[in-house]
């Protein structure tokens, strides 16, 4: 079922297409609340309050947008409110380089290669919370900068420049992994062709 023919149903009172909407969506939101939430039990009231809101809101969605962005929005402003709202909203620097001495230290000796993954959604999670939240729309749900735009309220240059920084923080932090990854990686194909 497409997303309008779901918006029409859940207009006519239909509360499985409601629900089916919400299992639809449900990873998105708790991804982007996620990101700004740490809490579970916070976020599990952040992620209900964001369908109540797309539930009471469906009517006014005029298709401007995709479903997917319009809903991620909320989730966005809910978040963002609801830390606002309790004081815990910190701005951050963005030039701030406490970020960078704040990253967890990696050995590769105390990691499996599997383990990289985690490692980098840490090294996220550490990022101040502009970053963290631009890294998470634009390249792990995969948003247009256009979207994550729409959806932050932030201007394109500023998604790009806060991009550019989180990349860096990151890149920084992550370059000896490569380097010891690709020489590995470099011994191993040595080795099977020799």
């Amino acid at each position: 079922m497409n997303d309008t023919e779901l918006i029409s149903q859940i207009l006519d009172g239909n509360m499985n297409a409601f629900t089916f909407l919400v299992n639809r969506y449900q990873k998105l939101v708790v991804h982007i609340s996620g990101r700004l939430i740490q809490r579970q039990d916070e976020l599990e009231d952040v992620c209900q309050e964001v369908f109540i809101k797309v539930y009471q809101n469906l009517g006014k969605y005029r298709n401007e947008c995709k479903l997917s962005t319009w809903i991620a929005t909320i989730a966005y402003n809910s978040s963002v409110n609801y830390l606002r709202k309790f004081r815990k909203f910190e701005e951050v620097n963005p030039d701030d380089s406490f970020a960078l001495r704040n990253l967890a230290d990696f050995r590769m000796e105390n990691y499996e290669i599997t383990d990289l993954k985690r490692y980098i959604r840490e090294q996220i999670e550490l990022l101040p919370i502009q970053y963290r939240t631009v890294v998470t729309l634009f390249h792990l749900e995969e948003f247009s900068y256009q979207e994550v735009e729409q959806i932050t309220g932030m201007a394109e240059g500023t998604v790009k420049s806060y991009l550019f920084r989180a990349k860096a923080l990151l890149r920084e932090k992550l370059k000896h992994i490569v380097d010891e990854n690709s020489l590995k990686l470099v011994k191993e194909i040595s080795n099977e062709k020799g």
